[in-house]
């Protein structure tokens, strides 16, 4: 059976109920009908990959309750902005895993706050494992798209990040073609190096609406490409052949102006389909703080908005993948 369009991706499960990267927030989102889930990955201390949308990690869990990691506060430079804070890679797995998560955005979903302190933090191999179950419990084909965080700043600590998700995804089964893989980041070298070592998925280079990859700014400095310059004609011409498709920030289909008024659908999905390359987006979100400003409704930062206009627009624009928090919203909506 051909797969729908858009699939609809639960981005890190459903954060829209649950503490993002949690057991019940992927658990919800496979139950609520996603076609794919959405872990993030950085590595810990002893190398294992472990599922948080940053190797800072005071924002979602408890670590910075607990007394015995204090010590481990500390400042580094990320893809070169200065952070604070406790980071995965000075903690061994086992630590990790008596972490609890949290919800990032508690003022915003303090439903979703009701669930802190309660699940440990995953590994990705836990992930992959869950939507194996799902998928055969379920029986129908569900996937994992993977997004690899700050490769470039992990090779600088000494993990070569394509070695240990290549191993990790051939021994959870996952890197022959067996289930449906995308494999997505913001760096494409670490895609290139992925698909060297022959793991089979579908690649999709991840764009910011501003800046440059750190990968290339790192490499070429201030003559590497933009993402802006990644996204038009040209810069697609570049990555046709090379990757499966494109993930851009949803302000690069919608085009709001300084006022927050709706100037798109923009070329981009148009110019990358002539090329051959899928158009993913992220995040659809139902609530005020994440709507553009045309699409705002009363009730304050977290009521919903008039969020059915403003994915209209999204999915008019012929996308072949979106990224929900709210799996539940995004399924009924995109498959009416």
């Amino acid at each position: 059976m051909p797969r729908r369009t858009p699939l609809v991706i639960g981005h890190r499960g459903a954060p829209g109920y649950r503490p993002e990267h949690s057991r019940s927030s992927y658990a919800l989102a496979l139950e609520l009908g996603v076609d794919a889930v959405e872990p993030d990955i950085v590595v810990s201390r002893d190398g294992v990959l472990v599922v948080r949308h940053e190797n800072e990690i005071s924002g979602t869990t408890d670590v910075a309750d607990r007394p015995e990691f204090a010590d481990r506060r500390t400042t580094r430079t990320i893809d070169g902005a200065e952070l604070t804070g406790w980071f995965a890679e000075d903690f061994t797995w086992e630590e990790l895993s008596t972490l609890r998560c949290r919800e990032r955005l508690p003022q915003l979903r303090p439903s979703s706050a009701s669930f802190d302190d309660e699940q440990p933090v995953l590994r990705l191999r836990d992930v992959l494992d869950l939507v194996r179950a799902a998928s055969l419990a379920q029986g129908r084909e569900i996937g994992v798209v993977l997004e690899i965080k700050h490769a470039t700043y992990f090779a600088s600590i000494g993990w070569d990040v394509a070695a240990l998700v290549d191993a990790e995804l051939r021994e959870a089964g996952w890197a022959a073609g067996e289930l449906p893989l995308t494999i997505e980041a913001f760096e494409s070298t670490v895609l290139f190096a992925l698909q060297e070592r022959g793991v089979v998925a579908t690649y999709v280079y991840l764009l910011e609406a501003a800046g440059r990859p750190f990968d290339l700014l790192s490499a070429h400095g201030k003559s590497a490409l933009t993402y802006r310059q990644t996204a038009a004609p040209a810069g697609l011409d570049g990555l046709a052949g090379r990757v499966d498709g494109i993930s851009v920030d949803k302000r690069m289909i919608l085009a709001p102006d300084k006022l927050g008024r709706l100037g798109g659908p923009t070329a981009v999905v148009a110019d990358a389909h002539e090329r051959g390359l899928r158009v993913y987006t992220w995040t659809c979100r139902p609530e005020n703080s994440f709507l553009i400003g045309q699409f705002r409704g009363r009730g304050g930062a977290s009521a919903f908005g008039d969020w059915q206009s403003e994915w209209t627009v999204i999915r008019d624009a012929g996308v072949d993948g979106v990224f929900v928090d709210h799996p539940d919203l995004g399924v009924a909506f995109f498959r009416s």
